[in-house]
């Protein structure tokens, strides 16, 4: 089960971006991606696992429920 998340990501990245798009060099390949998974990916697009949310505001609300906890 370790290796499924990370399996699901580069599925997903493979099929919802790297295949829909054609890059000139690796440097720009390597920039867009990166710039698709910070902008697009972990703040904006919604995860079943995560509940519909994404994972950004789904470690938010973790990060919360930890935090009262603790207190």
């Amino acid at each position: 089960y370790d290796s499924a998340v990370a399996e699901a990501t580069f599925s997903t990245l493979k099929v919802e971006y790297v295949h829909r798009h054609q890059f000139r060099t690796r440097t720009e390949a390597r920039l867009k991606i990166a710039t698709w998974i910070t902008d697009f990916y972990n703040p904006r697009r919604r995860h079943s696992v995560c509940g519909g949310r994404s994972p950004i505001d789904y470690e938010r609300s973790a990060i919360r429920v930890l935090e009262d906890q603790a207190a």
